[in-house]
């Protein structure tokens, strides 16, 4: 097996918990290799570290699978992986008819998403080293399901993203196994969702945000809301299960055609859905001096690098300001974060500041993170990206 050898100093974070070998931390390696091929990771003293996937088309030269020596990276090391991925869901889950499977890094599985909707598996695949296994994964997932006695009638790939590219890949949209339809009905906390695996955002359905949908219903009861970047309508259709009216923002017609059609499927009739840019509406709201007493904010992320974290401070601070003064004494606030580098503890400083701008006095009701089944690996900081905060609002 091909030997890489660190520099002195490097390999730090991976006996932390990390599963990432940056091109700079490399000292040497020892032979000749493929890209996708496993290798073995040596410490600059020569010490094993681990073995892992390497890829010069990327600065994350190497992805750590295993750090036991006695390993054999073959396609019972998958079949095991995976049964411990779900083994975990099981136990930890109510419902694993719709939940996540492989979580990628925290799964130990890095670049590999597994997303199930009912009796259909949806991958994402990110990287070389897991897409030049893809038969292996899609065959180890197949006996693992069916050892355990559930029922997979298909899988499909959403491996599109642009980050492919940063491996050397090019993007995949297509099914890998059976024959099915690829708008799947799922029910999440007894409302109705259609959720289109092959052309709606990541792999159809966020489904990290379950059971925060699912912790706002309390302070929704009987109440107007606004759901801003409602998406297919996760927060919106929670609430509508028993609030009087609840409007629903954002800026994609798919994303509001889908929401629209999953109201109807619920036959809600409290529900409004609009096609616009949501710092545009909150502006508009505010100059006709609009009240909410619910108003959930749930933005794609606003950064998604180091170097943009400034910006995406001001631009959190503005969204949740903005709907700050459109939330009536005593009402609520549900604001979320999905950018693993607006940390928690900054992602509160921000919200204090805006409330402090906007005069208003704010109560945490209630702070969460993603699904338990989005685990979070202590030592891999990516692991832990989504806050959510409710808080009660009120004026000075």
């Amino acid at each position: 097996m091909i030997k890489v050898v660190l520099k002195k100093g490097e390999g730090r974070t991976i006996s932390s918990g990390g599963l990432w070998v940056f091109d700079n931390e490399i000292d040497y390696i020892d032979g000749t290799y493929t890209n996708g091929e496993i290798v073995e990771v040596l410490s600059f003293k020569d010490d094993y570290i681990g073995y892992g996937y390497i890829n010069d088309n990327s600065k994350i030269r190497i992805r750590i699978l295993s750090r036991n020596k006695q390993d054999i990276i073959d396609k019972a090391f998958f079949k095991n992986r995976i049964e411990k991925a779900l083994q975990y869901r099981i136990d930890v889950l109510d419902d694993i008819s719709s939940c996540r499977i492989v979580f990628s890094d925290s799964d130990l599985l890095p670049g590999l998403i597994i997303d199930k909707f009912e009796d259909i598996l949806v991958f994402e695949i990110d990287t070389l080293g897991i897409d030049v296994r893809k038969q292996t994964l899609v065959e180890s997932c197949l006996e693992v399901f069916n050892e355990k006695d559930i029922e997979i009638k298909g899988i499909y790939e959403r491996s599109d993203a642009r980050v492919r590219e940063l491996e050397g890949l090019e993007r995949i949209n297509a099914c890998l196994y059976g024959e099915f339809d690829t708008d799947i009905m799922i029910d999440e906390n007894g409302v109705k969702m259609l959720v289109d695996i092959a052309s709606g955002q990541k792999t159809g359905h966020f489904l990290d945000q379950k059971e925060n949908h699912f912790a706002i219903r309390n302070i929704c009861k009987n109440k107007k809301v606004l759901d801003c970047c409602t998406h297919t309508g996760g927060f919106a259709l929670s609430a509508a299960k028993v609030a009087s009216k609840v409007i629903g923002i954002d800026y994609s017609q798919l994303a509001i055609n889908q929401a629209i059609k999953n109201s109807e499927l619920n036959n809600f009739d409290n529900t409004e859905f609009i096609v616009s840019d949501v710092f545009d509406y909150l502006i508009n709201a505010q100059k006709n001096k609009e009240i909410f007493d619910v108003i959930i904010l749930d933005p794609p992320a606003f950064t998604k690098s180091k170097n943009s974290v400034k910006n995406a401070t001001k631009g959190y601070k503005d969204i949740n300001l903005r709907a700050m003064t459109l939330i009536k004494d005593g009402g609520y606030l549900v604001t979320c974060s999905c950018s693993e580098y607006i940390d928690r503890d900054l992602f509160l400083q921000i919200i204090h500041s805006a409330s402090k701008d906007a005069h208003k006095r704010l109560k945490l009701v209630e702070s969460r993170s993603q699904n338990k089944d989005h685990p979070i690996m202590l030592g891999n900081n990516i692991s832990s990206y989504l806050k959510c905060f409710i808080f009660q609002v009120n004026d000075r």
